[in-house]
């Protein structure tokens, strides 16, 4: 039977539904508003097209503090971990900030730990002050705070040891008591597909009782996880995802007592669609509360976890998600209205990078916690400079490497240009330095000092997590000095659903000519393809080598 979908004007606030001052972001180097030049959600006209981000923001998580939005994202084992953004109208959103400088324990994170730390984190807003939870697989689970989401936030705190926990979620209730819904990783614990409770101290920083569960997802909704909290009138509800990421469904349930029985429905699928696997993600309402939404990702293999957002209508107080709903499933929107809010100017996370800053770059990640020694951001010259680093004994290829520089891809198609000089320590062979594409499969133009000086190589490695070698595919016929100004691009373009790479190289700044092959981009360890810079050395030696970037343009100029 079909259910018309009406929007009602007395929808009930929530419970952990999530201000301050604006923050320019740099337009390539100027102190404008950043707009990309590669994905622009807002069309201009009232509406917008999904994703709003086209780019890897996995198991988003949003709240509303008065006008304002607040993201965040999974970031695994990037640093600094946890991005913040904040929006105004849930289409436009501007990163500001990280949540995370470094990981616990160091032993661990020190190293590339691909794929671990930071899982399904959530933003809430209580008394004050931002937290954000998150679930440590091998750990246990994690909390941060701050009263400024914009200002440094507190280091992380254990809140509960535990190993197998994952994609946790707080709740403050209205009698005082406090909760941590959440799945749990069978990778650790031998067990999926169920959800379980804690109480939490009403601080957030320990945990009462014992851990259980609340919901046996084995018979109708395996790998169900990514929990999601609140409560709205006389029910709790758990908004979370089943089926497994590319393919899954996002659930609703809801119960009269926090744990449970809960009863559920799918309130949102991929039906007629070309959205995969729409799920996993975030409910909030508007500051009238007359409109809900809900941000989601959905998985595009290289491009990572994207976010979508989509209306929610309500039927019998079950939150349907998306249009088109049969019964209580809606699919996913490709173009929509806006949200009903005030009219924000267009802005997009930033994406290239002049190095005007004595910082790095908020669209910059490191693969582990970063070292001091790692680079310069040299304001008064207008550049970067990345110092060498020694390589590992037990060193492979870049997948052990901790100081590679990256950022996630930010369209379908876009390209990446670094305008750099390497300057090696002549005595040391090997030293070697360039732009990458980094995932499972990685590929490269790489400068390397060898015996007979500078070469400019491109290079790509298969299953590097295997531990497998590079492959040379090509060298550049050009001499490269010392020092040498020298223009590195991949564009990366989407074929079919690969994303394709393909390199090319400029020793004036104006022609290119292609360098290798074409290499399809592949997923890092839960996380998309990353296009960014490194430099190594093979020795332990007191001084190295570096590299100056002047200028990282992402934009939709060509290859060659």
């Amino acid at each position: 039977m079909k259910t018309s979908i009406i929007i009602s004007s007395l929808l009930l606030p929530l419970i952990s539904s999530c201000t301050t001052r604006h923050h320019d972001a740099s337009n390539k180097g100027t102190k404008e508003r950043y707009i990309s030049d590669v994905w622009v959600s807002d069309r201009g006209d009232g509406t917008y097209q999904n994703p709003v981000l086209y780019a890897d923001y996995s198991d988003p998580d949003v709240c509303r503090v008065g006008d304002d939005f607040y993201m965040t994202a999974s970031s695994f084992n990037c640093i600094p971990g946890l991005p913040i953004l904040h929006s105004k109208d849930l289409v436009n959103w501007e990163i500001i900030n990280y949540a995370v400088e470094r990981l616990t324990p160091a032993e661990q994170f020190d190293q590339p730990s691909h794929g671990n730390g930071i899982w399904a984190p959530s933003i809430r807003y209580h008394k004050g002050e931002f937290y954000i939870f998150w679930g440590d697989p091998d750990n246990g689970i994690y909390m941060v705070k701050t009263a400024d989401p914009r200002g440094r936030w507190s280091a992380p705190h254990l809140v509960h040891r535990s190993k197998g926990i994952i994609d946790t979620c707080p709740l403050w209730d209205e009698d005082g008591r406090a909760w941590i819904g959440h799945g749990y990783a069978g990778s650790r614990t031998g067990l999926k597909s169920i959800l379980g409770l804690i109480e939490m101290t009403p601080d957030g920083r320990g945990t009462i009782g014992e851990d259980r569960v609340i919901y046996d997802g084995h018979e109708e909704n395996v790998t169900i996880e990514g929990v999601k909290l609140y409560k709205r009138g006389r029910y709790y509800y758990i908004l979370c995802p089943a089926g497994g990421v590319p393919t899954g469904y996002q659930l609703a349930m809801r119960s009269e007592t926090i744990d449970g029985p809960y009863e559920w429905k799918v309130v949102m699928a991929q039906g007629n669609t070309t959205i995969n696997g729409p799920h996993q993600g975030a409910w909030v309402d508007t500051p009238d509360g007359e409109e809900h939404w809900f941000l989601h990702f959905q998985d595009l293999e290289a491009y990572g976890r994207v976010m979508h957002l989509n209306p929610i209508h309500w039927i019998d107080q079950w939150p349907v998600i998306g249009i088109n709903a049969k019964e209580y499933c809606g699919e996913p929107v490709a173009n929509y209205r806006k949200p009903d809010l005030p009219e924000q100017e267009i802005q997009t996370p930033v994406e290239s990078d002049l190095f005007e800053s004595n910082r790095l770059g908020l669209q910059w990640q490191w693969h582990a916690n970063a070292n001091a020694l790692w680079y310069f951001a040299d304001a008064a010259h207008h550049r970067l400079r990345l110092f060498s680093a020694p390589i590992t004994d037990n060193y492979a290829n870049l997948w052990d490497v901790p100081n590679l520089l990256l950022q996630k891809f930010p369209a379908p198609a876009f390209t990446a240009t670094a305008h750099v000089r390497f300057t090696p320590t002549e005595k040391y062979k090997g030293e070697r330095a360039g732009l990458i594409i980094m995932g499972l499969d990685y590929a490269g133009l790489m400068l390397v000092n060898g015996d007979e000086g500078i070469l400019l190589t491109q290079n790509s490695c298969s299953e590097a997590k295997k531990r497998t070698s590079e492959r040379i595919n090509a060298t550049d016929t050009c001499h490269i000095a010392s020092g040498d100004d020298v223009w590195l691009r991949v564009a990366v373009n989407k074929e079919n659903s690969d994303a394709v790479c393909r390199f090319a190289v400029s020793h004036d700044g104006k022609s290119y000519a292609p360098l290798g092959e074409p290499f399809k981009a592949k997923p890092g360890q839960w996380i998309g393809a990353k296009v960014g810079l490194f430099i190594t050395r093979n020795t332990n030696s007191n001084d190295g080598g570096w590299i100056d970037i002047d200028d990282f343009i992402i934009d939709s100029s060509k290859a060659d």
